[in-house]
């Protein structure tokens, strides 16, 4: 409305001042009318654009996705399940890797477009350099990777689940170092790229039951904040989901604890909540890096 305006009180005064003195019977009135006019369109002048402007803009434009090649690991349900669909609705080619390969394929056949997929354990160094290699091979260059696969089978520390922390250690620290280490040499050969790693509020706290898994997600955070600082053209970004709507935990062994995290779920986002903040990061110009998102349910207890 207020640029149609513009553009009429523009026309109007461009008319006006076409009028010959001569011709102005009533020169006192339109006089006064023009000055009105200059008072009015003074406030949307634009001066003309500096040198330089039209790289600038280019700079501050939202990222489109269309023309993005974006890999996503944990993909087979939950937050990655998620983030597929919503990146899929973007128009994003996607690859999307998980050990269910059976889901991937039935995503991927349900969404149809620019999807491809691999099978994929993030704790294997090979296997996700094959991973890599395939989205290549199918999209050409990759440009963004999302560090999505985690587990989370809580217990105390009392209970010496040693074999569960060391899964956690696995999947959580080395899961998302596999894949930096195999995409960072490929986003600094071209100065671009972006890392999008998926923590937890458990980053940000910790709590009984919860040691190693928090512990699992501050190293997400500091890694991803090293990373950051270390390159200052590749973006990183880590999201922090609160309570959320997905498998994570079903591997708890504990009877009490699987319980009480039923309990935590009655407040809880769906996963799609997620997908939207990850989208959110991945839209912003080259020039913007969300560094973090923090997602929590509104009555959220923690």
């Amino acid at each position: 409305m207020r640029n149609a305006r513009c553009k009429v009180l523009h026309l109007i005064y461009a008319r006006l001042s076409h009028i010959s003195e001569h011709d102005r019977s009533v020169g006192h009135a339109i006089r006064r009318i023009e000055q009105e006019l200059r008072a009015i369109l003074l406030p949307f002048h634009t001066p003309p654009a500096p040198s330089g402007t039209c790289s600038q803009e280019r700079n501050t434009q939202m990222t489109t996705l269309s023309n993005k090649t974006i890999l996503i690991t944990g993909a087979s349900s939950g937050i990655g399940e998620a983030s597929v669909r919503e990146l899929a609705e973007a128009g994003a080619r996607l690859f999307i890797g998980a050990r269910r390969t059976d889901r991937l394929e039935s995503l991927a056949r349900e969404l149809g477009g620019t999807i491809g997929w691999s099978e994929l354990d993030v704790t294997q160094a090979d296997s996700f350099e094959a991973f890599a290699k395939a989205a290549e091979d199918k999209f050409g260059q990759t440009d963004v990777l999302i560090n999505n696969a985690g587990v989370m089978p809580l217990s105390l520390l009392a209970d010496l689940k040693t074999d569960e922390w060391r899964r956690m250690i696995d999947v959580n620290i080395h899961g998302v170092l596999n894949g930096i280490a195999t995409l960072l040499p490929r986003f600094m050969a071209r100065k671009s790229g972006h890392f999008v790693n998926v923590a937890s509020v458990g980053a940000h706290m910790v709590l009984p039951t919860g040691a190693v898994y928090c512990a699992t997600k501050f190293a997400v955070r500091a890694i991803s904040e090293g990373l950051r600082q270390e390159h200052d053209d590749i973006r990183t970004t880590v999201i922090s989901p609160g309570v959320t709507e997905t498998e994570l935990g079903n591997d708890i062994t504990a009877p009490d604890v699987a319980a009480g995290l039923q309990e935590w779920r009655k407040k809880s986002l769906k996963p799609v909540a997620i997908a939207r903040a990850i989208r959110f990061a991945l839209e912003q110009p080259d020039s913007v890096d969300v560094n973090e998102i923090i997602v929590r349910p509104t009555a959220a207890d923690m």
